[in-house]
């Protein structure tokens, strides 16, 4: 076969006197094949008839740049991500907030008591028959239907089970009762907590009363 003449490129950018260097080789595809084993050695660039072909960096080269920028993406991802606070110490934190509430009950502080409900327009409390929304439209019922200590009696719960659905809400079942001098009301409660700034507070609140 004829060998035909073509110019081999190497360096980056410069005048041609100084990085053109003329030689001998087969034609264009014959010579790619012919010094594919020389593309390990650096950036090199054929030209015939007016065509540059550019050749990629050596493959070991590749390879480490590749490995170096997956870990510096891995390790910044694993920084930015959000500490998650085990599970132990969430079913604590919920159970924490109803201890609180059942205490301010047994002392007579509604107030107190409401501090285990967001303070939020969204706050939705159902009862009977009744939807309530709002903060301050729950704690009105609470004042109303409790004015007293002797209606207030003594709060216990029990029964309590939490599901965690996310890291920020929990679904909370559970038993509530009352003792008063003259009756002794029972019922069940559905509580779906969240966790806001301030800490883990009840945004809906279902509960129901068995029958006397």
């Amino acid at each position: 076969m004829q060998k035909s003449r073509c110019t081999v490129l190497s360096g980056w950018m410069g005048a041609a006197s100084r990085f053109v260097r003329p030689v001998n080789v087969f034609p264009l595809v014959e010579t790619i094949h012919h010094c594919s084993g020389c593309l390990r050695q650096g950036l090199v660039a054929y030209y015939r008839q007016g065509l540059v072909a550019y050749y990629r960096l050596p493959m070991l080269q590749v390879i480490r740049a590749v490995a170096i920028i997956s870990c510096i993406l891995m390790a910044t991802n694993v920084s930015a991500a959000p500490a998650r606070t085990p599970n132990g110490v969430v079913l604590a934190r919920i159970r924490s907030v109803l201890r609180a509430q059942q205490d301010a009950w047994n002392r007579g502080d509604v107030d107190e008591f409401m501090n285990g409900y967001a303070r939020s327009a969204s706050t939705v409390f159902i009862s009977e028959d009744s939807v309530r929304r709002g903060w301050e439209t729950v704690r009105a019922r609470y004042r109303q239907k409790y004015s007293d200590r002797a209606k207030m009696g003594t709060l216990s719960f029990s029964d309590i089970e939490i599901n965690l659905l996310s890291s920020d809400a929990a679904v909370v079942l559970g038993r509530w009762r009352l003792e008063r001098a003259k009756d002794r009301p029972h019922g069940r409660f559905t509580l779906i907590f969240r966790r806001l700034p301030e800490g883990w507070r009840i945004v809906h609140d279902h509960t129901s009363a068995a029958p006397p």
